[in-house]
């Protein structure tokens, strides 16, 4: 008996498009500012899982395998500032959530927090582009369909913090 109608499709031959086959933008062609989002993540999820106090986060995080190519102003202004002002941005962001807190997962929790002190904090940066890093964020080291809820909660949160940005983007 043979087996030739039961091989499987070969895969193409990956394009150089900067993603990977799964869709996540290659290590190579990150930013380095998207790299200290990355890093943030990683050190705001030890801070939520584990309380661990920032300035350990922060040391175990710099010798991290490549943290030297992150803007690591970016993290520190992430990191500090996300941990300093955790309250208010939960604050912001509670009204908005269909269940509490407790129930969204420290990656999304996290991102959410990125996003949200990005919008204030983070002027250069278009408000557009914060909610895009978020959804890749979430998409890299979060559940499933993670990536949707942070997308329609900082979509909601935009106009709160950005008023004339979304403004002037929809007309």
């Amino acid at each position: 008996m043979s087996d030739t109608n039961t091989t499987k499709p070969k895969r193409p031959p990956q394009t150089r498009t900067g993603l990977t086959d799964t869709g996540v933008k290659k290590a190579a062609d990150k930013s380095p500012r998207t790299r200290a989002r990355e890093f943030a993540l990683q050190a705001l999820y030890q801070h939520l899982v584990g309380r661990n106090e920032a300035s350990s986060i922060d040391a175990f995080t710099r010798d991290l395998v490549g943290f030297h190519k992150a803007d690591s102003a970016h993290y520190d202004a992430l990191l500090h500032g996300c941990i300093s002002e955790a309250v208010a941005l939960d604050a912001s962001v509670t009204p908005l959530l269909d269940r509490k807190m407790a129930e969204i997962s420290p990656v999304e929790h996290a991102v959410m927090w990125i996003g949200i002190y990005e919008f204030k904090h983070c002027l250069d940066v278009p408000y557009r582009v914060v909610i895009n890093e978020c959804i890749e964020l979430t998409k890299a080291f979060g559940g499933t369909d993670g990536h949707k809820y942070v997308n329609g909660v900082l979509h909601k949160l935009a106009p709160t913090f950005r008023a004339a940005e979304v403004a002037a983007d929809k007309a």
